[in-house]
C-alpha cells in the first residue's frame, strides 16, 4: 500500500499580470518527477485574476490547464486560438518554444482552476511544440457510490472498467484524474511501482494509509503499492502520476532545461526572436 512520504503546502504568490494563486512548486522534490508545478487560481473576486497572463514564452515543458469554474482564452504564435471553459481542460507542449497567452473570459466573474507543468525527456526538450482543448463532453466522467471521478488523461480502472483520458500524449506516460470524494467512502486504484504518485487536495479532506491530507495540501506518496483513499467527511482531490525522469534539472522563470547553458540559450533565443 503507497504510503506518504512528504505532505506539502502551497505558497501564495502572484504570477502574469497579477495573479493570485496557491503554488506547489515541486521541481526540487525527487518523489515529485516528471511533475515540476501545481498553481491553483481559486477566487470569486475578478481582481484577483482578471488581468490574466499576458504573452509569455516557455521551453522543454509541456502544461495541462484544467477549468472547474470559469474560462480562459488561449492564443499562441503558432496560430492556435481557444477556449477552456468549466469542465475543460488544455494540453499544450511547448517542446523548443511557444509564446503564449492565456486571458480570463470577462463574462465570468469567478474562476477556479489549475494549471501543472510536467517536465519534458531530454530526448523532448526541443521537439515541435502542439496544443489541443479538450472541451468537457470529451472528458470521461464515472460514477460510483463512492466517488465521481473526471478522467483528463492516463489508463485507469472505475468501478470494474477500464477507462483512458482523452489526452493520450502526455509526457512519462502521465495519468490524472480529479476525484470528487462522497463522505464515508473510499477509491483504490493500482498504480505501476515505477511511477511517482502525488495527491493534491482542493476541498474537504481524504486520508492516505490513516494519515489526513486537507485542502490545500499535497501528498508525495511512496514508490511502491496500491494507492488507497478514504474520506470520512466527503474530499476532492487531483489524482497525478507518471514515470520519472530522473535527469539532472535547470530552471528559470518559463524554460526547464537539463543544464544552465541551455537555459541562457533559451534566453537568448528568446531575446533573438528565435525562440519557436
Amino acid at each position: 500500500m503507497r504510503t506518504i512520504e512528504t505532505l506539502l503546502n502551497p505558497q501564495d504568490a502572484v504570477d502574469g499580470a497579477g495573479v493570485k494563486i496557491k503554488r506547489h512548486s515541486i521541481v526540487r522534490q525527487g518523489l515529485a518527477d516528471p511533475f515540476l508545478m501545481l498553481d491553483e487560481i481559486r477566487s470569486d473576486d475578478p481582481d484577483d485574476f482578471i488581468a490574466g497572463f499576458p504573452p509569455h514564452p516557455h521551453r522543454g515543458i509541456e502544461t495541462l490547464t484544467y477549468m472547474r469554474v470559469g474560462g480562459i482564452r488561449h492564443e499562441d504564435n503558432m496560430g492556435n486560438t481557444g477556449q477552456v471553459l468549466s469542465g475543460g481542460a488544455q494540453w499544450m507542449r511547448a517542446g523548443r518554444g511557444v509564446i503564449h497567452g492565456e486571458m480570463p473570459l470577462k463574462e465570468h466573474d469567478k474562476m477556479h482552476g489549475f494549471q501543472l507543468w510536467i517536465n519534458l525527456n531530454s530526448k523532448n526538450k526541443l521537439i515541435d511544440p502542439d496544443y489541443r482543448d479538450v472541451p468537457t463532453e470529451e472528458i470521461i466522467h464515472v460514477t460510483t457510490k463512492d466517488y465521481l471521478a473526471h478522467v483528463l488523461s492516463g489508463d485507469w480502472v472505475l468501478d470494474g472498467e477500464a477507462v483512458s483520458g482523452p489526452l493520450n500524449k502526455l509526457e512519462a506516460n502521465s495519468a490524472i484524474i480529479d476525484l470528487e470524494l462522497n463522505a464515508n467512502s473510499h477509491f483504490k486504484h493500482a498504480i505501476p511501482d515505477d511511477h511517482h504518485l502525488l495527491v493534491m487536495v482542493y476541498e474537504g479532506e481524504i486520508s492516505i494509509a490513516d494519515k489526513p491530507v486537507k485542502r490545500p495540501q499535497m501528498a508525495l506518496l511512496s514508490q511502491s503499492g496500491e494507492l488507497e483513499i478514504k474520506s470520512s467527511q466527503g474530499g476532492k482531490a487531483l489524482v497525478l502520476h507518471g514515470l520519472p525522469h530522473k535527469e539532472p534539472i535547470a530552471n528559470y522563470g518559463p524554460f526547464v532545461m537539463n543544464t544552465m547553458e541551455e537555459i541562457e540559450q533559451a534566453i537568448r533565443d528568446y531575446q533573438n526572436g528565435v525562440l519557436a
